[in-house]
Parts: C-alpha cells; sequence; structure tokens
C-alpha cells in the first residue's frame, strides 16, 4: 500500500477540528459529546490504527508546542481584569476556597495514588490543580510544560470528561437540594448586570470580513508572543525552557487583555480554542490505546478522588463562612469544569444573578490555574518522597 503523504496527515490535524466544531454545532448527539471529545476520539482512532508514518512523530510534539502556544494568549486577550472588582464577596471568597481545596485534595491525591500512577504522579497532580481551578487550557498548558507522558495526559483528560459530566448531572438535577441541606439558600441581589448570558460556544460570524481581519491581526500578535516567549529555548535547558515559554506565553497575553483595542476584538476565545482542539488532536494521536485502557480505571478513581474531595471539602468549608448553596455550585462549576458551562447550570438552578460571578471566578481560574499547577508540581518533585 503507498504512504500516505506527511502533508495530508498536517492537514488532518489543522482542518478536522473545524469538521468538530461544526458537528457540536450541528447535531444534538455531537454537541453533548462536545469538540473535544470528538476530537479525543478522532485521534486516539487515527493514531492506533497503524496509518501514521514514522516520520510524522518529530512534527507532533512541535505542533503540539505550537497549537498551545497560540490558543494561550488568543484565549486571555479577552479577559477584562477590571470585572474581578465587580465580584461580590461571597463569590470571591468561595472561589477562593475552592482554590484552597484543590491544593490540599492534590496534596493528598499525590500521596494516596503515587504507588499506582507510578514517578509522573507530581506532574498529574498539578495538572488537577490546573484543570480544577480553571479548565482544560491549563491542563494542556501544563501537561506541556512539564513535558508529561501522551497517553498519561490523555488517561487523565477522558477520565476527568467522565467523570465531570456525572458531577455536572449531579448539580443540574438533585445537587442543589442536596447542598440546601447543609447551606443556607441564595438571597437575590437584583442587579441587572448579571443577566447578560455570555456565548463561548458561538462561531457565529467568525468569518465575517470585519471578524476575520481582526482576528488574523490577533493570531499574528499571538505569533510575536510564542517567538518572544520561546527565546527561553535558546537562554535555558529545554526542560526548564518548555516551563518558563509557557508562562511567559501566559503572562504577555494577560497583559494584552489589558489594551483596548486588543480586549475588543470579537471572538478571540472561539478562535484560541480551535487551537486547543488541533492539540487535543495531535496528542490523542499519540497515545497508545492499550496503555490508555489499563491506566483508565486507576486514572477514574483518581479523578474521582480528586473532584469528589474538593466538593466535599468546599461544602464544609462553605458551611463554616456561610455561604450559600448556589454560589457554591456555581463557583464549583467554573472550576472544576470550565466558565462556559456556568450560563447552563445557573438555568438549571433557575438563578440567573449568579451567571456573572461564575464566568469571573472561571475566568480569574484560567489566569491563575497554570501558575499554581507547575508551582504545586515542582514543590511536589522537589521533596524528592
Amino acid at each position: 500500500m503507498a504512504s500516505i503523504p506527511l502533508i495530508t496527515f498536517i492537514a488532518f490535524y489543522l482542518l478536522f477540528p473545524v469538521l468538530a466544531i461544526y458537528l457540536a454545532g450541528k447535531y444534538s448527539i455531537c454537541n453533548k459529546l462536545g469538540a473535544v471529545v470528538i476530537c479525543y476520539i478522532a485521534g486516539i482512532m487515527i493514531g492506533n490504527i497503524g496509518v501514521l508514518p514514522a516520520n510524522l512523530a518529530p512534527v507532533q510534539n512541535p505542533l503540539m508546542l505550537i497549537a498551545i502556544s497560540l490558543a494561550l494568549p488568543l484565549m486571555f486577550f479577552s479577559i477584562d481584569v477590571r470585572r474581578w472588582s465587580r465580584l461580590a464577596g461571597k463569590s470571591l471568597l468561595s472561589f477562593g476556597l475552592q482554590v484552597l481545596v484543590i491544593l490540599i485534595v492534590a496534596i493528598l491525591g499525590f500521596f494516596i495514588f503515587r504507588g499506582w500512577v507510578g514517578e509522573e504522579t507530581w506532574k498529574l497532580a498539578g495538572m488537577f490543580v490546573g484543570v480544577y481551578t480553571g479548565g482544560t487550557v491549563n491542563l494542556g498548558a501544563i501537561a506541556t510544560a512539564l513535558r508529561t507522558d501522551q497517553t498519561l495526559y490523555i488517561a487523565a483528560h477522558t477520565s476527568d470528561v467522565l467523570v465531570s459530566t456525572v458531577y455536572l448531572l449531579f448539580l443540574m438535577t438533585i445537587g442543589q437540594r442536596v447542598l440546601l441541606k447543609f447551606l443556607p439558600a441564595f438571597q437575590p441581589i437584583r442587579d441587572a448586570s448579571v443577566q447578560k448570558d455570555p456565548d463561548f460556544d458561538s462561531y457565529t460570524g467568525i468569518f465575517e470580513k470585519k471578524t476575520f481581519i481582526a482576528l488574523m491581526r490577533a493570531l499574528g500578535l499571538s505569533v510575536l508572543i510564542f517567538i518572544l516567549s520561546a527565546l527561553s529555548f535558546v537562554l535555558f535547558h529545554e526542560d526548564t525552557a518548555f516551563v518558563i515559554t509557557i508562562l511567559a506565553i501566559s503572562t504577555l497575553g494577560i497583559l494584552c487583555s489589558f489594551v483596548p483595542a486588543i480586549r475588543n476584538i470579537r471572538m478571540t476565545y472561539q478562535f484560541g480554542n480551535y487551537f486547543i482542539l488541533i492539540f487535543c488532536l495531535v496528542v490523542s494521536s499519540m497515545a497508545d490505546f492499550n496503555r490508555l485502557v489499563s491506566t483508565a480505571p486507576i486514572m477514574i478513581a483518581y479523578v474521582t478522588f480528586t473532584i469528589l474531595g474538593c466538593l466535599l471539602l468546599h461544602v464544609l468549608l462553605a458551611k463554616i463562612f456561610n455561604i450559600d448553596a448556589d454560589t457554591v455550585i456555581i463557583t464549583s462549576v467554573a472550576g472544576i469544569c470550565s466558565p462556559p458551562l456556568v450560563p447552563m447550570v445557573a438555568s438549571a438552578l433557575k438563578n440567573k444573578e449568579i451567571v456573572l460571578s461564575g464566568v469571573i471566578t472561571g475566568i480569574v481560574g484560567w489566569v491563575i490555574g497554570t501558575y499554581l499547577g507547575i508551582t504545586l508540581a515542582y514543590i511536589l518533585q522537589g521533596l524528592g518522597l
């Protein structure tokens, strides 16, 4: 059988995410799976049926780094840091408790599961801090910075998707009733500013001339940020350079968000999410399916312990600080799941007033999650336990 040209697979990596976005927007079953899961399924399939050429391997790692490096600033450009001051005191406190409990649970999980997971458990602990503070973008960034084994990364993220889905269903169905047995009810503020539901998933209008040209400029700025940050590979050892590059990209992306002309570019988050999908597709195509299956049970247990531990500790501390059930739920969703799911959960709770708090705390999680995760990972590694 004639070999498939290398350029065909590179084109697949770049174009399939567009199909995944289309399918997720067109068909309800695909929408329930989500574009990320569709890319994972496609990547695992193509990576394990023996069609990938050997000369693709040297391309995959740089493509992963470039994809996550372009995604981060694009997603950070739209952040309005000044909105953080609008957080109600209870929302800010609840978010702070969410961050505290994930740090505690991640450390406990490291000591409990390192015997089963192996020598990269310290990396997983950092990755879990990142993903349960701000979402998938942090998970990918930390995994890239720490050079985590691809199969381990896929096992962790796949387990996260499964367990988080169950967790989300719990919160949207009986979670509020359960938490109200321990926590006070939400007291409405009636602030009109919280009524707007942000749409993180809509790509409608992205190819309009004005929007598309502005996004190309944003992409150019992201490329410049990546080039400047990647200079660390000239100055530092490769392992150190990966960490410095990711942190520098995050920092420069956040700083650019202070410039109104950059912050107001439409759909930079969605454009950044496209590059996240490329990252997911590439990394999943590098995963060994047999290892993935053998790793899955312990990883699901690890993720379940982490999410359940976060919820229980969060509720306990919220009880002490008299935080209401809805605020706990929405800040938990923003951290453990992601900000795009906040409006959906708020709707299920019949409480639109918590949307803004949930979205903003989730965005704060995006900003700090990578820093927290990498810091904790290196602390655990440095302990030499």
